[in-house]
C-alpha cells in the first residue's frame, strides 16, 4: 500500500536530492573561492575539477540516502524524524567525501569548501522538505494525491491498523471510514472515525466515498463474511488488501512474498540475512581486532593476578546457547574458587556470593571477566553487540516462563546490548532484559549496534547488579 502510493514520489525525492548535492557542492564553490575566502586564496583553482566531482558526490548522494532508509516513507512521517535520517545521511556522504578526496591524488581539494558543502546541503535539504510538506499539504486539502482507505472489520487487529494509519496523514493516506460486521464483539476503533453502514451496503459505500482501496481486517470470530466479500468485491474496481489476524503470535520481521503465486507471511525471522550479515560480521572482526589490541596488555595482568591470587586456571570456557540454539563455549576469566559448582551445580551468582574471589568480585563489577569473549567474536560463536547468552540449563526454565524468550536466539549473542547499556544486567527482571533484547532484534541496523557500542563506555562496564 505504501510502497505503491509513495513509489513516484520517493523516486523524485531521491533525483531531487541529487540534484541539490549538486547544487550546495557548486554554492560550496562560489562561497570558498569567490564571494566568501577569495581574499585568503591564493590562487583560485580550476572549476572543472570540482564540476566533476560534483557529479559524483550528487551520485554518492543517492546510493547513501538509500542506504541510510531516508527514502522509506514509514520514516518520514514526523519532521523530526525525517531531519534526524537526512542529518545521519548528509553526515555519512560528508566522511565518504574526505575518505574518497583522501585517496584521489590527481587533484588536492579544500577542506574548507567540503564544510561550506555540508553546510549548504543540509540547509537546502532541510528547506526542500519544509517546501515540500507545505505543498503535499495544500495538494491534499484539494483533493490531490490522496488515497481514499475503507476498512472492514471491528476486532483488535481493525483497531490496531486505524491506529496506525493515523500517522500516514501526512502521506495523503486517509481511512474514509469503517464497514461494520455486526458480529458481538467488542470495538476499540475510536469513535471519531465514521461508521458507514454494514457489509450490505458495501458497493454503494465503495461509490459514494470514492474509495481506492479496500482494507479487509476481521477476527477470528467475522472470518464467516470473507465468501461473501470475495463476490461483492469481484464487482468493484478497488484494490483489496487482507490484514491477517496473528492472535498471540510475536511478530518478528514480518515479510509477505510469492511463492508461485501463493502469497506466505513470514511472521519471525532473523533480520541477520545477506547483505546486513555480512555488514555485522565485518563489524564484529574489524571491532573484536581492534579491542584485543587495546585490551592486550589489560588481560595479560588480570590473567597473571588470577592465577597469583588463586588456584587454578585464568581462563575457562562456560557453555552458552547463541543464534538459533546452537551451544558454544563462552570464554571468560576465572572470577570465582576453582570447581566453584562442583556441590552447587549451576545456580545464579548473587550478592555476597561467597564461591567469588576478591579479585573476581573487582572482575565481576566491571564486567572485566567478560572480555575473553572477543575471541569468540572472532571466531564467529559470538557478535559484538546482541542479547547475552545464557546457559542451556537455565534456558530450559525460561522458556516455558517468559513469553517470547526463545525469540533472543534469532542473531548471536553479544558481548554488550540493549538491555545491558540501560541496566538490565545481572540479577535483575529477565522480562525487561527480554523486552529489551526483542526490542533491539526488531529495530536492528549497523547503526544501532555502533550506537551501543559507544553507549557502552559510558553505561555498560558497570552496574550495581553485577555479582
Amino acid at each position: 500500500m505504501l510502497k505503491r502510493h509513495t513509489q513516484i514520489f520517493s523516486t523524485v525525492l531521491r533525483l531531487f536530492d541529487m540534484s541539490l548535492a549538486f547544487a550546495a557542492w557548486e554554492l560550496a564553490y562560489l562561497l570558498r573561492f569567490i564571494w566568501v575566502d577569495f581574499p585568503a586564496a591564493v590562487m583560485i583553482p580550476e572549476h572543472l575539477e570540482y564540476l566533476k566531482a560534483a557529479f559524483f558526490v550528487a551520485i554518492l548522494s543517492g546510493f547513501v540516502f538509500s542506504f541510510i532508509g531516508v527514502y522509506r516513507m514509514h520514516k518520514v512521517i514526523h519532521l523530526r524524524h525525517e531531519f534526524y535520517h537526512l542529518l545521519r545521511g548528509t553526515f555519512t556522504l560528508f566522511l565518504l567525501t574526505l575518505v574518497a578526496a583522501f585517496f584521489y591524488r590527481d587533484f588536492s581539494y579544500s577542506r574548507v569548501h567540503t564544510i561550506y558543502f555540508l553546510i549548504c546541503y543540509l540547509n537546502l535539504l532541510f528547506l526542500s522538505r519544509l517546501l515540500t510538506r507545505w505543498g503535499l499539504e495544500w495538494l491534499h486539502k484539494r483533493g490531490k494525491h490522496v488515497e481514499n482507505i475503507l476498512l472492514i472489520g471491528e476486532g483488535d487487529t481493525a483497531s490496531k491498523f486505524v491506529d496506525r494509519l493515523e500517522h500516514f496523514k501526512t502521506l495523503g493516506i486517509v481511512l474514509s471510514g469503517v464497514i461494520e460486521t455486526g458480529s458481538k464483539i467488542k470495538s476499540d476503533i475510536p469513535a471519531n472515525i465514521p461508521r458507514l453502514g454494514g457489509i450490505d451496503q458495501l458497493s454503494r459505500i465503495i461509490q459514494a466515498h470514492k474509495i481506492d482501496q479496500v482494507f479487509i481486517a476481521l477476527s477470528p470470530e467475522e472470518q464467516h463474511y470473507l465468501p461473501g466479500l470475495k463476490e461483492m468485491l469481484a464487482e468493484q474496481w478497488v484494490d483489496v488488501r487482507i490484514i491477517p489476524d496473528l492472535g498471540t503470535f510475536r511478530t518478528l520481521h514480518t515479510e509477505v512474498e510469492s511463492f508461485e503465486d501463493m502469497p506466505i507471511v513470514t511472521i519471525v525471522q532473523s533480520p541477520m540475512t545477506g547483505w546486513n550479515q555480512v555488514l555485522k560480521r565485518i563489524l564484529d572482526i574489524f571491532g573484536a581486532l581492534i579491542a584485543l589490541v587495546l585490551f592486550a596488555p589489560l588481560m595479560l595482568i588480570i590473567a597473571i593476578v588470577i592465577r597469583l591470587t588463586s588456584s587454578g586456571p585464568s581462563l575457562y570456557g562456560q557453555e552458552r546457547m547463541g543464534l538459533d540454539g546452537r551451544t558454544f563455549n563462552a570464554l571468560k576469566f576465572r572470577s570465582m574458587h576453582y570447581d566453584a559448582e562442583s556441590e552447587t551445580g549451576a545456580v545464579w551468582a548473587s550478592e555476597n556470593d561467597e564461591r567469588r574471589t576478591k579479585f573476581g568480585t573487582f572482575l565481576r563489577k566491571y564486567s572485566l571477566d567478560e572480555l575473553p569473549q572477543l575471541f569468540n567474536v572472532f571466531k564467529g560463536e559470538m557478535s559484538l553487540v546482541g542479547p547475552r547468552p545464557e546457559r542451556p540449563v537455565f534456558i530450559e526454565q525460561f522458556k516455558s516462563q517468559i513469553p517470547h524468550y526463545m525469540l533472543r536466539h534469532k542473531v548471536k549473542a553479544g558481548i554488550t546490548g540493549w538491555a545491558q547499556i540501560n541496566g538490565w544486567r545481572g540479577n535483575t527482571s529477565l522480562e525487561k532484559r527480554i523486552e529489551c533484547d526483542l526490542y533491539y532484534i526488531e529495530r536492528w541496523s549497523i547503526w544501532f549496534d555502533i550506537k551501543i557500542l559507544f553507549l557502552t563506555f559510558y553505561r555498560g562496564f558497570f552496574g550495581t547488579n553485577a555479582y
